[in-house]
């Protein structure tokens, strides 16, 4: 159940907030303040923040800075500052959406949904970025490769072919597929290319060759690695 901060001092509009969102099966907290948003935020990082610019205590834009410094979490402006100035200081202060009263309820909980696919896609991808097992790490975008601590070097083709398995785990990438995307159009019926830089690689990583535990051969099929 994904968790939603809800940052408004109208009572009325707040309660709209929470039975539209507690209805969609969403878990709520809500603060009609700055520093209220703050001690709950503390209390649980939420999974997105809706919020006010017009609080009691607090300048709206200030609080998102608050938040932005110790969170990821989609944060979407509801405001009845409609000036693109007021907008643009929201967004630059690290807000991901904005929202001019008054809004279509409907319309809010799509940009919603939205702002929460976009944040767990990024950190669906960040989490890939470093795959680890038993025996080695894989630093993707430093394009670097560590077997019990020790670095290994791989040649560009090798290296090109471990980020395509490894970028998707548990997956098997077609022998066909990962031909035309190392080699290229020309070499797509090669197959022995594979067997040859699959054999290389199993001796660089794993601890028994002749019986791979993360590079698998899928006969006829292609290829995938198992972290």
């Amino acid at each position: 159940m994904a968790r939603v901060l809800v940052v408004e001092d109208d009572a009325q509009l707040a309660r709209a907030l929470r039975i539209n969102l507690e209805v969609r099966s969403y878990e709520v907290a809500a603060a009609r303040d700055g520093d209220g948003a703050l001690r709950l935020f503390a209390a649980g990082e939420p999974d997105a923040v809706l919020l006010d610019l017009g609080l009691p205590d607090t300048d709206g834009v200030e609080l998102i800075k608050a938040i932005r410094s110790r969170s990821r979490a989609p944060i979407l402006v509801l405001s009845a500052r409609h000036l693109s100035g007021e907008k643009v200081r929201a967004l630059d202060a690290g807000a991901d959406d904005y929202v001019t009263k008054p809004f279509s309820m409907d319309e809010l909980l799509a940009r919603l949904r939205a702002a929460t696919r976009r944040r767990r896609a990024t950190a669906e991808a960040e989490a890939l970025t470093v795959v680890t097992t038993d025996h080695f790490t894989i630093d993707l975008p430093a394009k670097k490769l560590l077997r019990e601590g020790h670095p290994v070097r791989l040649t560009p083709t090798e290296w090109h072919l471990l980020e395509i398995l490894a970028a998707s785990p548990g997956r098997r990438v077609s022998q066909r597929a990962l031909l035309l995307e190392v080699w290229g159009p020309a070499y797509a019926e090669n197959t022995n290319y594979l067997r040859v830089y699959m054999a290389q690689l199993r001796r660089k990583l794993e601890a028994d060759p002749s019986r791979p535990r993360y590079l698998i051969t899928e006969p006829g099929l292609g290829y995938r690695f198992e972290p």
